[in-house]
């Protein structure tokens, strides 16, 4: 997502002999965890121990997902990670996070509504990956599948969104050898609809004296002022990007790298940038780290091809962009960029794939989503900069 450089601790608490004068009083030091239960060796994880993880991460994601649908959860309905207890569940703190979390995504659904924005049902599915286990932790890595059907509320909307995302589960060993779920990691760098966390972004670099073009940045007021796009201007194919964005949402196209979960940024602006070349955007071959050049296969790309600045540089000097106003304006073939925090640096690359009722529908990658609507984006990150770029 970001840009390209140019350049690329249970503590077991250790038990000390009693001093003379302990012995003498008759007090022995103990572990805190002696108390009550005596304490198991290192508990291993067998098959079933491993599904027990993969059917409580599936609840975990489950939850959070339907916090998102109309009158999937209330009226005391227990979450599905409070019927989890004894051999696997969740720690009393991974507990309150996931009430907060909860709570959160319950006010977003909220500030959809208002939107005019409903999801009618849902469905997550987890498998799990990979589980690597040291002494009395246990790290799972599993991938989220998720599918939410838009509710008819305008009509008009695509008949569903979804995702597919990464996380890394840590489960701890009590005394008891039973199972606690104490952390979970996204380890995609992107915007799943269910995630309550913020984004993670890279710290800006000290800002220098740059002839970079700066993109101005797009209103989010609905609706936005008219401003029809032109499908035959410019002999783009702007279905034909729609199309390849959806094709290869979650099936990465073996003809490029995958950027995603490498740490430099996510594979968003590789994407867009495929799509773009997909429907009739012309390589201009050069200097890989220079800005007035683009271009990108499976051996070499350039910054601009990859990075989300790099691009805004060389969408606006090769006057391949136009800037829109309002992000309402936004239709198929178009591209929204995101500033989460508001630094000044851009973090997240995104494409139009729909608009329906004035309502634009955007595909990325990092996180894989395809068909998420404007309002969700917004929703989810009301306090982001968005800079909204016609192709």
């Amino acid at each position: 997502m970001k840009s390209r450089k140019l350049s690329r601790t249970r503590r077991r608490a250790a038990i000390l002999g009693a001093a003379a004068t302990s012995v003498v009083a008759g007090v022995a030091l103990l572990p805190n965890w002696s108390a009550g239960a005596a304490v198991v060796n290192d508990p291993k994880v067998d098959a079933k121990t491993k599904a027990t993880f993969q059917r409580l991460a599936d609840a975990v994601f489950t939850d959070r997902t339907e916090a998102l649908v109309d009158g999937a959860q209330g009226d005391g309905k227990k979450t599905r990670t409070e019927k989890f207890s004894g051999d696997v569940k969740l720690s009393s703190k991974q507990a309150r996070t996931e009430d907060s979390d909860l709570s959160s995504l319950d006010q977003r659904k909220e500030r959809l509504a208002k939107l005019g924005e409903k999801y009618s049902k849902a469905s997550t599915s987890v498998t799990l990956d990979a589980t690597s286990v040291k002494g009395r932790k246990a790290k799972v890595a599993v991938t989220e599948t998720t599918t939410l059907t838009y509710a008819k509320v305008r009509g008009g909307e695509p008949k569903t969104t979804g995702f597919q995302a990464h996380h890394e589960l840590t489960f701890t060993a009590d005394r008891r050898g039973d199972w606690q779920l104490t952390g979970i990691v996204d380890t995609d760098e992107g915007l799943a609809v269910n995630s309550a966390a913020k984004p993670v972004v890279e710290a800006q670099v000290a800002k220098v004296t740059t002839t970079t073009p700066a993109a101005p940045k797009a209103s989010t007021t609905y609706p936005g002022p008219a401003n029809p796009k032109n499908f035959t201007a410019n002999g783009l194919d702007y279905n034909a990007m729609a199309t390849y964005a959806k094709q290869y949402w979650s099936n990465y196209n073996p003809a490029y790298p995958n950027f995603n979960g490498q740490g430099a940024g996510g594979d968003c602006t590789n994407f867009v940038s495929q799509s773009l070349k997909a429907g009739g955007w012309k390589h201009v071959p050069g200097y890989v780290y220079d800005y007035t050049r683009w271009f990108g296969n499976a051996d070499i790309q350039s910054h601009s091809f990859v990075g989300v600045n790099e691009w805004s540089w060389f969408a606006q000097n090769s006057k391949r962009t136009t800037p829109l106003t309002n992000v309402y304006q936004l239709d198929v073939g178009d591209v929204l960029q995101v500033d989460f925090d508001k630094d000044g640096s851009k973090d997240h690359t995104m494409i139009v794939t729909s608009r329906n009722r004035g309502i634009p529908y955007l595909t990325y990658h990092s996180t894989n989503t395809y068909s998420r609507s404007l309002q969700s984006v917004l929703a989810s990150y009301p306090t982001a900069a968005y800079y909204a770029y016609r192709t």
